[in-house]
């Protein structure tokens, strides 16, 4: 008989959050899933935040299991990576969470529901968001995928915004097989390709959950506008693009056998036709499948191949 209340492990990591974690932090005690625990990897923050993690391990800690941990000073990826790969970390459901967010009060409870509506073992849920100023004044709202996840997307692109992401007990015990000694850009899309890779679940909720913070200085942010288009392009001239995805399936490949024979021909085949380019490169990008969530996007993706960019 399954719980009907099942624990969920959040995951928060931090790095220099203390002018917004305070509300983060409410936002977990104001949940209406009220069975979760609390473990944080600070990566070495140099403001207040370790006093405010002290101090809510301390109000709260009577209701709540709050472990704090220092992490190991190698960024945003690898602190993520680390915690969920923690010796002591629970098995069961995990929840990621970003320092500077404000979860809605329902967000672990939906994302539970959803997620028992599938019988896959492996399944990832990834959710939208309102995108919101420093103050919390609403801007706008996430773009809903306009294709379902797939390997075949999840190969050039992530859908699946870290921030909103809860695992499986499956898919956590997954991303914990291969563990964190590697080196790869983005965990969340990372855990995109591997749940998508071994044909597991990707539930996309339409729902905003949380309120997302935009900053000057957001890794990635909401990547709209002329100046996310300018980032892009530039990072595809770059080559950075290209590096991302050669390092994400370089490691794949290294952990080939845990995926379904669909992924490995697609990793591959890719693979080995990484020096190609021109027009013969962009046929075999499409024959392959690939293809980014918007049609621009997926003709820059094939342009970008003819070119020798991906």
């Amino acid at each position: 008989m399954k719980e009907l209340t099942p624990h969920i492990a959040i995951a928060l990591c931090t790095y220099n959050g203390a002018a917004f974690l305070h509300e983060q932090l409410q936002s977990f005690v104001n949940q209406t899933h009220g069975n979760w625990s609390l473990w944080v990897s600070d990566d070495g923050s140099t403001d207040g935040t370790w006093d405010i993690l002290l101090a809510f391990q301390r109000d709260y800690g009577n209701a709540h299991d709050i472990r704090l941990l220092r992490g190991p000073g190698e960024g945003s990826c690898r602190n993520f990576l680390s915690l969920l790969c923690h010796p002591d970390f629970p098995h069961g459901y995990v929840a990621l969470a970003d320092q500077d967010d404000v979860w809605l009060k329902g967000k672990l409870a939906r994302a539970v529901q959803m997620m028992r509506k599938t019988p896959h073992g492996y399944v990832l849920y990834g959710a939208q968001s309102f995108h919101v100023a420093q103050n919390l004044q609403i801007l706008g709202r996430s773009k809903q995928p306009q294709h379902p996840p797939s390997f075949a997307n999840a190969m050039v692109q992530n859908v699946v915004s870290g921030h909103s992401m809860v695992l499986s007990p499956e898919a956590l015990q997954l991303v914990r097989r291969i563990g964190c000694d590697h080196e790869i850009p983005f965990h969340d899309w990372w855990i995109y390709q591997l749940v998508s890779g071994v044909g597991g679940e990707v539930v996309l909720d339409t729902r905003p959950v949380l309120l997302y913070r935009q900053h000057d200085t957001n890794v990635m942010g909401a990547r709209r506008g002329m100046a996310a288009l300018t980032a892009r392009i530039n990072a595809l001239r770059a080559q950075t693009y290209k590096h991302w995805i050669a390092a994400n399936l370089d490691t794949l490949w290294r952990h080939r056998g845990i995926l379904n024979p669909e992924a490995r021909a697609k990793i591959e085949a890719f693979q080995n036709t990484r020096v190609s380019r021109g027009a013969e490169r962009a046929a075999f990008l499409r024959a392959l499948g690939l293809k980014r969530q918007a049609p621009l996007g997926t003709v820059g993706l094939y342009l970008a191949g003819a070119l020798g960019w991906v």
